[in-house]
């Protein structure tokens, strides 16, 4: 009986958006592959809007639209950052579906991107989605191969 008192819950991150799943140590910006940010993993996207990957709340809407930030019920905080370099486009090929303060579901869109667009005009396309309180949490199973949005579980995050 204890022992379900202090099972500790694990929540699952399904991918945001479709494409290849890259190791976070292989993205081109040493901020996310030297994990400064946090663990997390990164996608290089084929298409497709960017859904909620955790049932939350939307805390953070960058203003250049490039970034959404999500905390789940657990307390799992989660950066989704579209594209590199796109702070610089200062929010065009972005169209935002959300603010901050909604709650959202797993699969829920969050952001219409343009991804030619951003391809042209950023340094990449690769998004990592990054645990940001990863020093309170330990980031588990982490996938490889192909995301489908709303559906592959990228990792598991369990708290210390």
């Amino acid at each position: 009986m204890l022992s379900k008192l202090f099972k500790k819950k694990k929540l699952e991150v399904v991918a945001p958006i479709n494409g290849k799943i890259v190791p976070l140590e292989e993205v081109p910006d040493a901020v996310f592959s030297g994990k400064m940010m946090g663990e997390g993993i990164a996608i290089m996207p084929k298409d497709g809007k960017v859904h909620a990957p955790i049932d939350g709340e939307v805390v953070l809407v960058a203003d250049t639209k490039h970034a959404i930030g999500l905390k789940a019920k657990d307390g799992t905080e989660l950066l989704i950052h579209i594209g590199l370099e796109t702070v610089m486009l200062k929010g065009e090929g972005f169209t935002t579906l959300v603010k901050a303060g909604d709650e959202v579901k797993v699969g829920e869109p969050l952001v219409e991107v343009d991804w030619a667009y951003i391809g042209e005009h950023a340094s990449s396309t690769i998004t990592p989605i990054i645990v940001t309180n990863s020093e309170e949490r330990t980031v588990e199973s982490t996938a490889t191969g192909e995301s489908i949005a709303g559906e592959t579980v990228l990792f598991t995050v369990v708290s210390k």
